[in-house]
């Protein structure tokens, strides 16, 4: 199946071409969709390019013949630096290039008119470079489409965004070959059905690698103990350390850009050999990441604290070990993170987690089991968001006029939007022509008009240059530039959220990349710094906090039930589960423990329902507003990913009217309308909508310029169009995203059938994590708790005599 020059270069490595390989070239001469699922280090990225490098090679091609996607622009970098040597040592002439949104714009443009054979991109640069008109060229010829690390994008907005793109890749392009690899599908018959046009699965050939080594994962228990709270891991930082420094390179995955920052400090702290170590997450600047990951590659660390920016699909230098600290939340994260460790299938990836606390042992263990069992998490899909189809008709008409006809059945096509009616669709195209009912009177709403041949097209050309500076589906919060020097010779070190920025004030000191930085001045969106001294204020970076998965929340559950597994466990996780059962009663399989006691003075009400953190959340919400309604004055409340306490005035009784589905969607709406989520949720969907423009050409729009439009726009459509498009958008986003309805919705179902009532006379062993973190939401209107709770003191009461 391989020309000779990449037969003879297999043939010096000494190795051969793996059974799964096969498969793929296979797929590609028979001219069928693929999706690969071959575990880390099987030469999968490789199986995915063979069938293009093989086609190059026996038939040189005059432009565009490979497109790959990624989700990651490093994982792009990185892919072209690993095709290029085996290109090289073959004597290909194939060209291989990168276009993120790190890629300077001249070579972007030389791109269009003169594309390398094989181009590697982002969603976003994909979605950008079909909006200009002479991409319908550039694409015309493309062979094949290979989206890498497809778990990580399907479910998502971005995922919106490529499903719509591969539609529109195959309008113009009709042989293009789709072709989808992971290491971490745990149902390949839906994603060949998301990869596959007309979401049609059958069509889609999938193949399976063969496993490779069992990856070997422990969790870290310095002297035999584990904190009552704490999320990230951090107390453990000297043991960290010193494997560390028994490795030859470490990358230290933790959940948020925050705690990466914090636990870089910890273990320098602890790095009594002074050890090289970095630092890697997205909110460094491009010229920052590069530095830390040429340093990678080349060995020059030893260790590497990092967020998700690192834990797909990246291959730099000979990382041995990875630690996690904090539970990774899901047993496909867990293996996708350990993965990147000995990134080979004959050799075991080696993995150590690190739990913030006891609960999060339990979930730690939960995770080494489910990675054993081989038992991924499930991926729920969604149907295709209409803010993002939104934007991607602006994008087809920035390219060329369309007739609607042509693109309904086009954009029905993308496996994301196949159940989309043609009345949905009509109402989008409506609302991107004119802004809805509300808003038509408003002339910079109006961005198409019909022509006289009856097809769509941009009102005025500069709103295909304003709709690129503005694409994209990932709205972070609004960033300050931070610039290392002065204003005429600064140089520009990274970003933070502006809502944390406006608070700084010259003098103040924080801690960003692993340094102390003190500030010396603003201007406009930059913050000028200097190397500080002594303790800084810490930054805290937006957003990061996964959900626990379903299926570890049933493993959880299950350990609470296996006393048998307990004495494997640490001494201090033994004795809490033991006295749990003796004083109050351990959580079922399938039920509801409601527990309720005296403290300090406050009546607790603790839930253990194990759906999440944003599950328990809105459910604290939902039973602080009932119980105020019932007389028992609640005070506050606080969720985890495993319980949710409410704390208040009088003692619960009879929790079940509490937990009643009865009008809960409702009261769900009452209290979203009045709360900052839906209000958040309009200004994502108003941006990615094209409705609230993020910059225009020379300017910089300002956090609170953006929200101050959003908040305008949001209140006129409240009252004269509560049913606008994007209302509707944000409604079912702030109810998906950042309410988790559904496991919420499972969660009072569960409580009808089976909760159990347990009235004790003290604190229970259970509830001392969730204690600790009481004060953290209060009931609006309310007397905030300042419960400040010792954490030995509190586990004395609850675990003595």
């Amino acid at each position: 199946m391989l020309p000779a020059p990449i037969t003879a270069w297999f043939d010096r490595r000494g190795w051969s071409v793996r059974r799964h390989q096969r498969e793929m070239l296979a797929a590609a001469a028979d001219g069928v969709h693929a999706l690969l699922v071959a575990p880390t280090g099987s030469g999968k990225t490789l199986a995915g390019f063979l069938p293009s490098l093989a086609a190059l090679a026996e038939a040189p091609h005059d432009g565009l013949h490979t497109l790959y996607v990624s989700p990651l622009k490093a994982l792009a970098v990185d892919v072209q630096r690993n095709l290029l040597t085996p290109i090289a040592e073959m004597g290909l002439d194939i060209a291989v290039e990168t276009r993120t949104g790190d890629t300077p714009s001249d070579r972007k443009k030389r791109q269009r008119e003169r594309p390398p054979q094989i181009l590697l991109t982002t969603p976003e640069s994909l979605a950008l470079l079909l909006s200009y008109p002479d991409s319908a060229g550039m694409i015309a010829g493309v062979k094949s489409l290979i989206v890498d690390e497809i778990h990580a994008l399907g479910t998502t907005k971005r995922g919106d965004q490529l499903s719509l793109a591969m539609s529109r890749l195959q309008a113009l392009s009709p042989g293009m070959r789709r072709v989808g690899l992971s290491a971490t599908i745990a149902d390949p018959e839906a994603w060949a059905g998301w990869l596959a046009p007309d979401a049609d699965a059958g069509i889609v050939r999938i193949v399976h690698g063969d496993p490779g080594a069992e990856p070997v994962i422990e969790v870290l228990i310095p002297e035999d103990r584990i904190p009552w709270a704490g999320h990230n891991g951090r107390w453990a930082a000297r043991a960290v350390m010193q494997r560390i420094a028994g490795a030859r390179l470490t990358i230290v995955f933790v959940n948020t850009r925050a705690v990466a920052e914090l636990v870089f400090r910890d273990l320098w702290a602890e790095n009594d050999d002074s050890l090289p170590i970095g630092i890697h997450h997205g909110s460094l600047s491009p010229e920052a990441r590069r530095k830390v990951e040429a340093a990678m590659a080349s060995g020059r660390l030893r260790a590497i604290v990092a967020t998700s920016s690192l834990d797909l699909g990246i291959d730099w230098g000979d990382v041995d070990l990875v630690i996690q600290m904090g539970a990774p939340k899901g047993a496909s994260r867990l293996i996708q993170r350990t993965g990147r460790a000995n990134h080979r299938l004959d050799a075991p990836s080696r993995a150590i987690v690190v739990p913030g606390n006891r609960f999060e042992y339990l979930e730690s263990v939960a995770a080494q089991d489910a990675v054993r069992d081989g038992e991924l998490d499930a991926d729920a899909f969604r149907a295709g968001g209409v803010d993002v189809l939104a934007q991607h008709v602006v994008a087809c008409a920035a390219a060329a006029p369309f007739h609607a006809d042509t693109l309904f059945a086009e954009v029905r096509s993308a496996a994301s939007y196949a159940g989309l009616t043609r009345a949905e669709f009509d109402r989008t195209l409506e609302f991107v022509a004119t802004g809805g009912y509300s808003l038509k009177a408003y002339e910079r709403f109006a961005r198409l008009k019909l022509d006289g041949d009856g097809r769509w097209r941009l009102t005025h050309p500069k709103l295909a240059a304003q709709h690129r500076l503005n694409s994209g589906t990932i709205v972070e919060a609004v960033q300050m530039n931070i610039v290392f020097g002065n204003r005429r010779g600064g140089r520009r070190f990274g970003q933070v959220e502006e809502w944390f920025g406006g608070q700084l004030r010259v003098g103040d000191s924080f801690m960003f990349a692993g340094q102390v930085l003190e500030v010396t001045g603003f201007e406009g969106p930059d913050i000028y710094v200097r190397l500080g001294r002594g303790d800084p204020k810490v930054p805290t970076y937006v957003g990061g906090r996964m959900p626990l998965s379903t299926n570890l929340a049933a493993r959880v559950r299950g350990l609470f039930n296996a006393p048998e597994r307990w004495a494997e466990m640490p001494g201090d996780v033994r004795e809490w589960l033991e006295i749990q059962a003796r004083r109050s009663r351990l959580p079922g399989h399938d039920d509801l423990l409601v527990e309720t006691f005296e403290e300090s003075g406050r009546w607790y009400m603790v839930a253990y329902g194990f759906a999440g953190r944003n599950a328990h959340q809105t459910l604290g919400m939902l039973l602080t507003q009932r119980m105020a309604k019932a007389g028992l004055g609640p005070l506050g409340f606080v969720g985890t990913d495993y319980v949710v306490a409410v704390w208040s005035l009088e003692r619960v009784r009879h929790p079940a009217p509490l937990f009643s589905p009865d009008v809960f969607e409702d009261e769900l709406a009452d209290w979203l309308a009045a709360s900052p989520f839906l209000r958040r949720a309009f200004r994502e969907v108003a941006i990615i909508g094209g409705l609230i423009d993020r910059q225009l050409p020379g300017t910089h729009k300002t956090g609170k310029q953006m929200s101050v439009s959003s908040d305008l726009i949001y209140d006129t459509l409240c009252r004269h169009e509560p049913g606008h498009l994007l209302l509707t958008a944000a409604w079912t986003d702030a109810r998906t995203k950042l309410t988790d309805i559904e496991r919420l919705a499972g969660l009072l179902d569960l409580a009808q059938r089976k909760l159990v009532l347990v009235e004790l006379d003290r604190v229970s062993p259970l509830a001392v994590p969730v204690l600790l973190e009481v004060g953290r939401e209060s009931v609006p209107g309310a007397a905030d708790s300042q419960l400040l709770i010792e954490a030995e003191a509190l586990a004395a009461v609850a675990m003595g005599a």
